[in-house]
């Protein structure tokens, strides 16, 4: 019966549709899942092949070869057509990744972000200004020199707790001055 020109009219029919299921499954399964490497998927376009020829079996033709091969090549075209879908939604977000990058400009050249920057840059140095010298010297030395607190005693000739205190107090003070300047900016 696996050639018979009414096999596609018993195919509606629950109990042969069954059993061309059972017995078709397996190498369908097999070869969806020889193009897109992933059990899951090959699962879901063998069901795809299953659903299509339950809603329309005249679409396999006895007189032109046998059921379990016309499954197969289905299932391998449907298998591609998702391996391609994928493989281009994957270099259309890698396009859209590099045309949105190369678009985007780098924060120092917006210009909102140039005037707060300048604003913030001014405000320190404000607050900087208001700092006693030895606790000005520790910052500077800290973030512009790069210096750890025990580079900073050795430079400064005053012992490492000192310099530890100088930094934490000049810490606290810009802190507080900054803790009070963003309340009057919002």
């Amino acid at each position: 019966m696996a050639g018979s020109p009414t096999q596609h009219r018993g195919l509606s029919d629950d109990r042969s549709f069954a059993t061309a299921y059972a017995q078709h499954r397996p190498r369908v399964v097999a070869s969806a899942l020889r193009v897109l490497k992933d059990s899951a998927r090959a699962e879901d376009v063998a069901q795809e092949v299953f659903e299509r020829l339950w809603r329309d079996p005249r679409r396999f033709d006895p007189r032109r070869g046998e059921l379990g091969p016309y499954l197969q090549l289905v299932a391998r075209s449907r298998a591609l057509d998702a391996w391609r879908a994928d493989g281009a939604h994957t270099r259309a977000a890698e396009r859209l990744q590099t045309v949105a990058a190369r678009d985007e400009a780098p924060e120092h050249e917006r210009p909102d972000a140039a005037a707060e920057h300048d604003s913030d840059r001014r405000m320190l140095i404000r607050a900087m200004l208001r700092l006693p010298p030895v606790q000005r010297e520790a910052i500077l030395l800290a973030y512009w020199g790069g210096m750890s607190s025990s580079e900073i005693a050795r430079r400064t000739g005053v012992p490492h707790g000192t310099a530890k205190s100088r930094l934490r107090l000049a810490h606290e003070r810009l802190r507080a001055e900054f803790g009070e300047a963003a309340p009057a900016a919002a």
